[in-house]
C-alpha cells in the first residue's frame, strides 16, 4: 500500500479532460453548467471593492475556479464588518462569490473547466502566440535583408549612372546641357584629329609603294587619308568639288527641347506633327509638315468610285514637279552637308575610318611578315623593292601602327560615337538624358523602398515587443494552473504525486 501511495500519476495534458471524464470525476454535460456560472461571474465582477489584488485578478485574464477561491478569501477581509450574530455574511458580494464557488464544486465542474483551459493554453493559445512571435522575428530578418538589398541596388544604380556619364565625358549634374556643350566642342576636337593626320605621310607613301610593287596597282590609294594629310579637316565641299568654297553656310543645329521624353513615348522627330491630315483612300495620310511635291486636291466625289481616275475624266490631273538638285544653291557656296568638315560629315568620316582600318590591317600584316623575312627567299623577294620598303625596320613599323591605332581610337571611342549621334540628331540628347535619369529615378525609388522596409522593420519589432510579455504571462499562468490542477487531483488520490506531462507554452 505504501508503494502505491508513492507511485506518481502521470497524465498527458492533451488527454487530461478525457482522463477526468473516464474516471467519473466530471460530468459529460459540464459545458452547459459552466455557462450559468460564467453569467453569475460576469454579474458579480460589476460590484467589487477597491483592492489591488482583486484588480490584478480581474485584469484581462480568464476568471476560473481558483481565482474565485482567492476572491472569496480577499472578501473575507474586506467584508468582515458585514457578518451577523450568527457568523454569516450579510454582504451581497460575499454571497454571490460563495454561490459561484459552490456551483463550481458541484460535480467538479471547476476541474473540467480548468483542464479545458490548460489544454487550450498548451495546444492553441501558446503555439499561436509563439508563431506570431516567430513570424515577427522572421519578418524583421527578411525586411532587414530587403532593406540592405534596396540600398545596395540604389548605390549600384548611382554608380552605373556616373559610370555612364563618365563614358560620355560629363559629370552628370545637368546631362542635357553638358552633352550639348560637348557637341559644340566637337569641331575643334575633329580639327585636332585632322591636324594629326599630317603625320600619316610616310605611312601613305609606304602603303602606296607596297601596293605598286606587290600588286602593280596604279590607282591612287587611301584618297581620303591623302586629302586629310595634305589639307587637314577641310569641308566636304572642297573634298568633293576639288576647290575651296567661296562661302560656307553651315546647317542650323536644332536645340533639343527642355521637356524630357517619357519612357513610354517614341519620338519620331518632326514626322507626323502636322495639325491636320488628309486621308487618301488607300489608307496613307499626308501630314502638313511634309511636302512631297504632289497635289492631292481632288476629292473622291470628283474622281468617281475609289477616288482614282484612270481615264480622261474632268478631275484635275496630278502634278509632279521635278526640281534639279542644287539649283537653289549659288556656285561656290558650301551649304548643308557640304559645309560640314570631312570628319563631321558621316559619309566622308566613314571613308576616313575605313581607310585607317585598311592601313592598320596592312601594317599589322607587314609586322608579321617582317618577323619571317629572315629566310633567303624573303630577302631575295624584296631585293628589287623601292628603298622606302627596304629601309623600314620592324620597330619603326610598330610605331606607325601605334599612330594609326591612336587616330582610330580617337574617332571610334564610345564617347565620340555618342557625340556623332548627338550631332546627327539633337533629339538623341533627350533619349540619353531620359535613360540616365531613369537610373537616378530608380535609385531614388529604391531608397524610398529601403526607408519603407526600415519602417516595417520597426513595426515588426514593436509587434515582437508586444507579444513577448503576452507569451511570458501565458507561460506563467499556465504553470500556475498546472500546479493547482496537479494539487487538486492529488487530493482526490490521497495526496499521491500527480504529474501533468507535455505542459510547454
Amino acid at each position: 500500500m505504501e508503494n502505491i501511495q508513492n507511485l506518481p500519476i502521470d497524465i498527458q495534458t492533451s488527454k487530461l479532460l478525457d482522463w477526468l471524464l473516464d474516471r467519473r470525476h466530471c460530468n459529460l454535460k459540464w459545458q452547459n453548467l459552466v455557462k450559468t456560472i460564467r453569467e453569475k461571474i460576469n454579474a458579480a465582477i460589476q460590484d467589487m471593492p477597491e483592492n489591488e489584488e482583486i484588480k490584478k485578478l480581474l485584469s484581462g485574464s480568464y476568471i476560473h475556479y481558483f481565482h474565485c477561491l482567492r476572491i472569496v478569501e480577499i472578501l473575507k477581509g474586506t467584508e468582515a464588518s458585514s457578518k451577523n450574530i450568527f457568523g454569516r455574511y450579510s454582504s451581497q458580494r460575499m454571497k454571490d462569490w460563495q454561490e459561484i464557488v459552490s456551483l463550481y464544486e458541484a460535480d467538479n465542474i471547476y476541474l473540467a473547466e480548468v483542464a479545458s483551459l490548460l489544454i487550450r493554453n498548451v495546444s492553441y493559445e501558446g503555439p499561436a502566440l509563439r508563431r506570431q512571435l516567430a513570424k515577427a522575428q522572421q519578418l524583421q530578418q527578411e525586411l532587414s535583408r530587403r532593406e540592405v538589398e534596396c540600398q545596395s541596388s540604389a548605390a549600384d544604380l548611382r554608380e552605373r549612372y556616373y559610370a555612364a556619364c563618365k563614358q560620355y565625358g560629363i559629370t552628370g549634374e545637368n546631362v542635357s546641357r553638358e552633352l550639348q556643350a560637348l557637341v559644340k566642342d566637337l569641331p575643334a576636337v575633329l580639327d585636332e584629329v585632322g591636324k594629326d593626320a599630317a603625320k600619316l605621310e610616310e605611312l601613305i607613301l609606304l602603303y602606296a609603294a607596297f601596293t605598286r610593287f606587290v600588286c602593280e596597282w596604279s590607282e591612287p590609294v587611301l584618297p581620303m587619308l591623302t586629302f586629310a594629310q595634305k589639307s587637314g579637316n577641310r569641308t566636304f565641299y572642297e573634298w568633293s568639288m576639288g576647290k575651296a568654297p567661296t562661302a560656307i553656310e553651315r546647317p542650323i543645329v536644332e536645340e533639343a527641347p527642355p521637356d524630357a521624353v517619357t519612357e513610354d513615348t517614341i519620338d519620331w522627330g518632326d514626322f507626323g506633327k502636322g495639325t491636320e491630315t488628309q486621308a487618301v483612300n488607300s489608307g496613307i495620310t499626308v501630314e502638313d509638315g511634309i511636302d512631297w511635291g504632289i497635289s492631292l486636291e481632288p476629292s473622291a466625289e470628283d474622281t468617281g468610285a475609289g477616288g482614282i481616275d484612270w481615264g480622261d475624266g474632268e478631275a484635275a490631273p496630278i502634278e509632279i514637279e521635278i526640281m534639279d538638285t542644287g539649283t537653289d544653291c549659288p556656285e561656290g557656296v558650301a551649304r548643308g552637308e557640304d559645309a560640314l568638315s570631312i570628319l563631321e560629315n558621316s559619309q566622308s568620316r566613314s571613308q576616313f575610318i575605313d581607310e585607317l582600318m585598311e592601313l592598320e590591317v596592312f601594317l599589322t600584316q607587314r609586322i608579321s611578315e617582317m618577323g619571317e623575312e629572315g629566310d633567303v627567299v624573303a630577302m631575295s623577294q624584296f631585293q628589287l623593292a623601292p628603298s622606302v620598303i627596304q629601309g623600314q625596320t620592324r620597330d619603326h613599323v610598330r610605331e606607325m601602327l601605334s599612330e594609326v591605332q591612336h587616330l582610330l581610337g580617337r574617332l571610334t571611342s564610345l564617347r565620340m560615337q555618342h557625340l556623332f549621334m548627338i550631332q546627327a540628331s539633337p533629339r538623341y540628347v533627350e533619349r540619353v538624358s531620359e535613360v540616365l535619369r531613369q537610373k537616378l529615378k530608380q535609385a531614388d525609388i529604391l531608397v524610398l523602398k529601403a526607408a519603407t522596409m526600415a519602417e516595417k522593420q520597426r513595426e515588426a519589432l514593436e509587434e515582437q515587443s508586444r507579444l513577448e510579455p503576452r507569451v511570458d504571462l501565458l507561460a506563467g499562468c499556465t504553470r500556475e494552473l498546472q500546479k493547482q490542477i496537479e494539487a487538486d487531483i492529488s487530493k482526490k488520490y490521497h495526496n499521491r504525486p500527480v504529474n501533468l506531462m507535455g505542459v510547454n507554452v
